[in-house]
């Protein structure tokens, strides 16, 4: 044993210092990783509501060539085209003014003269819609926020914009690798007209800052005229109550961080509900921007506790420090619950076998008086009623002997692999009792014992299987008689007590030794070895009596009787209106 657990010593001891020095050399790299996963983890909640944005403005897109093929089909574009203002108004809520021109730069609507969103429309935008003023086309792709926050000077306002060709496939684009080759072949460099700007395309968007405030514009070319085409300019505040629907479903740690849309300002637009304001605005963990069609619009996703990874990464550097401290401690301690795991188990053998010899025995000694009797009976040796209504006896009780022996055994076994079934019925455990203690009394009478049963009058009402609890009387009874000494006195009382059912078997045996009360429900063991002392028993009774106890919800304890001997009390729950009686 002294060998074994040096060994285990030795096989831990020294690959728990090697994967703590490990452990620590390598927490830092532990920590860039988690906080690059972060990164990325809250970067794709960027994305997505970058995604969610521009899918929304694309189906403002698709909605608005619906209205204007739905206006068209009325009658004749040219028509149509003068009082557009007024039809998709009121007819599309997303547009705020509805816009007609031709490609050689007539404005056909909205007429001067309309509603005063469409007068301060054409007075910010006539000459551009005109082919009379050049725009610049912004080169700048992931402008800071301070920077888009500089309105830019009035002959040189920036224009942004996306466009599809008529095939559907989109004829301009904004990735940032792909920024210079795009427009040198679409769209010149430097300042460009309206006219320019939209080329063959079929529809696209188009955004401007006016007066530092973003106005943004899709337009659409109808194949029934592809001279003219027809826009709308986007009602802001309804499309950023749209922007805040779509942030509030934006799914996100709300605990562990917050999910903002911000302007072209820094404002914030919208930020995912339930979560807590940033401390900082003008530092996100990460960013994305929206892209042309909402320039300088940003998802920021703002961590609420930026300094946790670090305090985490501290906290986990003083508890590897500490475990390494602790380790020999802890080797130490787990060396010596092996050691007394290992006694505990030699210990437990040894009553194993000492269990194989005590049922050998407890079989050996009653199956030779059933034999012994049954052969003096058979051959007619035995003349005298007497004598064979003894033998009769004698061999019935060894008999009832041996199969309560392998009861035990079995239903034992049965609870140690849960194997053992109980049949729980509502029973009168005053009725059982009494049943019970008069098939033993004649037993414990041939034995010089007197038997004193006290159970109430009436029904004492519980749940359980009757066999089982049955069972357990007859063991305390039968250690009753085999414990008891010169004083042959039984006494079994049923009473109630906080709505439970107590029954106690009363003896007058040697009694149990202090500090012993618990351990004598252990299995195999025996106060005094059964072989030397000449009483019956394999350590099982009071094991399986308890087992059975608390399967039905109760328990047996053991307690000294006042004048000697000792008292067996199982305890079982009363039926709750027996328990309310």
């Amino acid at each position: 044993m002294k060998k074994l657990a040096l060994l285990f010593l030795l096989a831990v001891f020294v690959p728990s210092l090697a994967l703590a020095w490990l452990a620590l050399g390598s927490l830092r790299a532990q920590q860039l990783v988690v906080e690059q996963q972060e990164a990325q983890l809250q970067r794709g909640a960027a994305d997505a509501l970058v995604a969610e944005v521009n899918a929304y403005l694309a189906e403002r897109q698709r909605e608005f060539a619906l209205q204007v093929g739905a206006i068209l089909g009325k009658a004749d574009p040219r028509v149509l085209a003068r009082s557009f203002d007024e039809l998709l108004v009121a007819a599309w809520a997303p547009a705020s003014v509805g816009f007609a021109v031709t490609l050689q730069g007539q404005v056909l609507a909205p007429a001067r003269g309309d509603r005063p969103p469409a007068a301060q429309f054409l007075a910010d935008n006539r000459r551009f819609l005109s082919n009379r003023e050049q725009l610049i086309i912004s080169n700048v792709i992931g402008k800071s926020m301070q920077q888009s926050q500089q309105p830019a000077p009035p002959q040189q306002q920036q224009v942004f914009f996306q466009s599809k060709t008529k095939g559907g496939a989109p004829a301009q684009t904004r990735r940032p690798q792909e920024r210079a080759t795009l427009e040198e072949e679409f769209v010149p460099r430097g300042e460009a007209e309206f006219q320019q700007i939209i080329g063959a395309a079929e529809e696209g968007t188009l955004a401007r800052f006016l007066q530092n405030q973003l106005h943004v514009y899709l337009w659409y070319r109808s194949p029934q005229d592809p001279d003219l085409v027809f826009g709308a300019s986007l009602d802001l505040p309804r499309l950023r109550s749209d922007l805040q629907q779509i942030v509030a479903a934006a799914r996100i740690d709300a605990e562990a961080a917050t999910l903002v849309l911000l302007d072209e300002s820094g404002q914030a637009v919208a930020r995912t509900p339930g979560a807590a304001a940033p401390r900082d605005w003008k530092n996100p963990f990460v960013r994305a921007e929206v892209g042309d069609a909402l320039p300088h619009w940003e998802a920021a996703v703002f961590l609420l506790h930026p300094n946790r990874m670090a305090e985490v990464a501290s906290t986990t550097r003083w508890t590897l420090t500490l475990l390494i401290v602790t380790l020999l401690g802890a080797i130490s301690t787990g060396g010596g619950l092996i050691i007394a795991d290992l006694r505990r188990q030699v210990r437990l053998a040894r009553q194993k076998t000492d269990f194989v010899s005590n049922v050998s025995h407890e079989l050996k000694t009653p199956l030779t008086s059933i034999r012994m009797f049954s052969e003096l009976l058979s051959e007619g040796r035995v003349n005298e009623p007497d004598k064979q209504r003894s033998y009769s006896r004698i061999i019935a009780g060894e008999a009832a002997r041996l199969t309560r022996l392998i009861n035990n055994v079995l239903d034992f076994s049965r609870g140690e692999h849960g194997e053992k079934q109980y049949y729980m019925r509502e029973l009168d455990l005053a009725e059982l009792t009494s049943g019970t203690v008069a098939a033993y009394q004649p037993q414990l009478e041939s034995s010089g014992f007197t038997v004193d049963l006290d159970v109430p009058r009436g029904p004492v009402r519980v749940n359980a299987d009757a066999d089982a609890i049955s069972q357990v009387l007859l063991n305390l009874l039968s250690n009753a008689e085999k414990y008891s000494s010169e004083r042959k006195e039984v006494k079994v009382e049923l009473t109630r007590a906080d709505g439970c059912a107590e029954l106690t078997v009363h003896d007058r045996g040697t009694g149990i030794p202090p500090r012993m009360e618990e351990k004598v429900f252990e299995q195999f063991f025996r106060v005094n070895d059964s072989l030397s002392s000449g009483v019956q028993g394999c350590g099982l009774g009071l094991t399986l009596a308890r087992q059975i106890s608390r399967a039905h919800g109760g328990d047996v304890l053991c307690t000294p009787r006042d004048g000697g001997g000792s008292s067996f009390t199982l305890r079982l729950p009363l039926l709750p209106e027996e328990a309310q009686s």
